[in-house]
């Protein structure tokens, strides 16, 4: 929601006017994905943030008040940003110092190909609930299950689907995780009690995406016709390019310890980085300036196979200017959406259909998921809904618990499944995916990555059913009295408690 000071000078516009910059900007980027089949949706999405500027300016704003809101969300996300380049670092300077070759040298050696797509899954979330962060998570073991997996022969959207569904649900349940912290903070309830409440949908979820990826294992990966020659040429190639040693994981498990100690996640990453580089110099025989270069520009290799050099001549900061600027790209095209009052209005809108709980649950995830897709920025999918629908519960006698959950599976869950989202754009360039050269067949891990979809539907199903909806306790409500939070007259409500056949629960806040 705007600054209280704009809400008073500049009105909200109309339902017409506030549509106008998504469905123009949902066009052009139509047209350059679709139409040109150029996967860079970059200059469409700045043509959005052009376009909302000028209905901004129409509406009475100035442009540094609508700058001011550009600015705002750019800076509230720049610790995403700076966990990006701790990751790309990362990424070069751990297959530098066989970190990621002993990974994947082990992983093909002891893993059977058969039940290799869901212990990617069950890896990554254990490794993503420790590090509080998917990203990271992606970026380092996700990078060595893809290898892993390529030395399976097992296609890419497959494995990056099961990553993905690993390290986002750890993410979504661990609280050392910012986004699992973000929704209870804008809902007014508290992290661990948000935690379990998402824990009927997490679960079978997660069971439903693990026995898909047992079966998958099982149907589609023959054990016996996997090629062993080619299993064989990649751990060859790996030990005759590096040392290969179980010492050599140190940094991973430095960067794993320093987060179960709660360290913030940006010096865990930073100082993992740097055990790699002194395991580089030490194990590898890295010098100075060769480090600083793949800490930069990724690291580079010649094997001769191609299979080997395709995936480790990667990572680096330069890697992720890409990913980069297209999240500071669409983290403005949110923000000028936001400060322009658009998002309030084309919610309030959908806010006035609701009419009852299961309304207003469905509404709410819809919300996150479209926030997610018009706006790029996961952060805003999750705290822009948080705050316009969390005085509807109040008003209807339901915990924002409901709403906490709704938006994290909307936001959280979503966010890598959308490619010009800050999430996907990341998921994309740190798995190597190709998308941007051609290899359009990988955005297949959208759909294979099921747990991330899965989780918000079945919340949708408790939703029309009434199960694990809880409402209100005693204490909740007498602590939103207490805290002078913003709950819905029945008025407001309209003929919502109607046709629910329901009174509003909590008897509105006075007036002051």
């Amino acid at each position: 929601m705007t600054n209280p000071k704009d809400s008073i000078n500049y009105e909200p516009p109309s339902l017409a006017l506030a549509l106008t910059p998504v469905v123009l900007t949902l066009l052009v980027l139509g047209v350059q994905l679709f139409y040109f089949g150029d996967f860079t949706p970059h200059i469409p999405l700045a043509i959005g943030m052009a376009i909302t500027g000028l209905v901004g300016i129409k509406l009475g704003f100035k442009w540094k008040h609508i700058e001011e809101g550009i600015f705002h969300v750019i800076h509230v996300s720049l610790p995403s940003v700076s966990v990006l380049i701790c990751v790309g670092m990362i990424i070069g300077v751990w297959i530098a110092s066989g970190t990621v070759p002993t990974l994947i040298y082990y992983g093909l050696t002891i893993l059977s190909p058969t039940i290799f797509l869901a212990a990617a899954m069950l890896l990554c979330s254990i490794v993503s609930v420790s590090l509080g962060t998917s990203w990271g998570t992606v970026g380092t073991v996700g990078l060595a299950l893809m290898g892993i997996g390529a030395g399976f022969d097992i296609p890419m959207y497959w494995t990056a689907g099961a990553v993905v569904s690993g390290a986002f649900f750890g993410d979504k349940v661990s609280p050392l995780s910012d986004t699992t912290n973000l929704a209870p903070a804008v809902t007014g309830t508290d992290v661990f009690s948000h935690i379990k409440n998402m824990m009927p949908t997490t679960i079978p979820a997660m069971l439903i995406a693990f026995a898909i990826y047992l079966v998958a294992g099982f149907t589609l990966i023959d054990d016996g016709a996997a090629s062993f020659d080619r299993i064989n040429a990649i751990t060859t190639a790996l030990q005759a390019n590096f040392t290969i040693s179980a010492w050599l994981l140190l940094p991973a498990v430095l960067v794993i310890v320093l987060a179960v100690k709660r360290m913030p996640p940006i010096p865990s990453l930073f100082a993992g980085a740097l055990a790699g580089g002194v395991t580089a110099m030490i194990a590898q025989g890295v010098g100075v300036h060769d480090l600083l270069t793949y800490a930069n520009s990724g690291y580079s290799i010649d094997t001769g196979i191609s299979a080997i050099d395709s995936l480790l001549n990667r990572g680096g900061i330069q890697s992720m200017m890409w990913t980069i600027s297209l999240i500071l790209i669409a983290l403005g095209f949110g923000g000028a959406l936001e400060k322009t009052r658009c998002l309030e209005t084309i919610i309030r809108a959908i806010m006035s259909k609701v009419r009852s709980f299961k309304g207003v649950q469905t509404a709410a995830v819809f919300t996150s998921v479209s926030t997610n897709l018009v706006a790029g920025d996961p952060y805003l999918s999750i705290a822009l809904p948080g705050r316009m629908y969390a005085p509807t519960y109040r008003g209807l006698g339901y915990s924002t618990l409901n709403l906490s959950r709704a938006i994290e599976e909307g936001g959280t869950l979503i966010s890598p499944l959308i490619p010009w989202n800050a999430g996907g754009a990341f998921v994309i360039s740190a798995l190597g995916l190709g998308i941007v050269e051609g290899n359009i067949e990988n955005l297949l891990y959208i759909p294979l990555a099921f747990a991330c979809w899965m989780s918000p539907v079945i919340g949708l199903i408790y939703a029309q059913t009434g199960l694990f909806s809880p409402r209100a306790s005693e204490e909740e409500r007498h602590l939103w009295q207490e805290q002078g939070e913003a709950i819905a007259t029945q008025s407001e409500l309209g003929a919502a408690a109607d046709q629910a056949n329901e009174e509003p629960a909590v008897s509105p806040r006075p007036s002051s």
